[in-house]
């Protein structure tokens, strides 16, 4: 039985060394989601990450459109009206209509939906704790500045 390891997986894919570090980042980003929804529902919190990252950026952003939400957590629009359509459903947030454009709302944390982000934060600071563990501040600024880095130039 062949025991699960990243290089032996890479052995399995026969993948070019450049590509190795895709792979990798895309891994390690399932590793997380998994681990904050693992967290999450040990906690009783029903949403997702990107719902609980929806409700944070509303806590220090309450009643913006549909669009500024996009732009802020860049996403795409149709992305953020899903989102927010869920998380209105269940009593995250609320939509208002916007005082001088009616083709417009503006999304509202809910009482709710402020109690869950609260509640999540613990477990999202906690993940971004382990991460760090065993590495020196000098080495999370470099990986900080590469993953920056990366993300700037696409």
């Amino acid at each position: 039985m062949l025991k699960f390891s990243l290089t032996n997986l890479w052995k399995g894919l026969r993948m070019a060394a450049e590509d190795r570090l895709i792979f990798l980042i895309s891994k390690v980003c399932q590793k997380l989601i998994a681990n904050l929804q693992e967290g999450f529902a040990g906690s009783g919190i029903e949403v997702t990450p990107i719902q609980v990252m929806l409700l944070f950026f509303l806590q220090k952003n309450d009643g913006l459109s549909l669009t500024q939400i996009s732009q802020g957590l860049m996403l795409e629009n149709p992305t953020v009206t899903g989102l927010v359509d869920r998380l209105e459903k269940s009593g995250y947030v609320k939509r208002s209509d916007h005082p001088d454009d009616r083709r417009v709302y503006l999304v509202h944390l809910t009482e709710k939906g402020n109690r869950v982000a609260n509640k999540a934060l613990p477990i999202v600071k906690k993940l971004n704790e382990e991460i760090k563990k065993g590495y020196s501040k000098e080495e999370i600024e470099g990986f900080k500045k590469v993953l920056v880095g990366a993300f700037n130039k696409f």
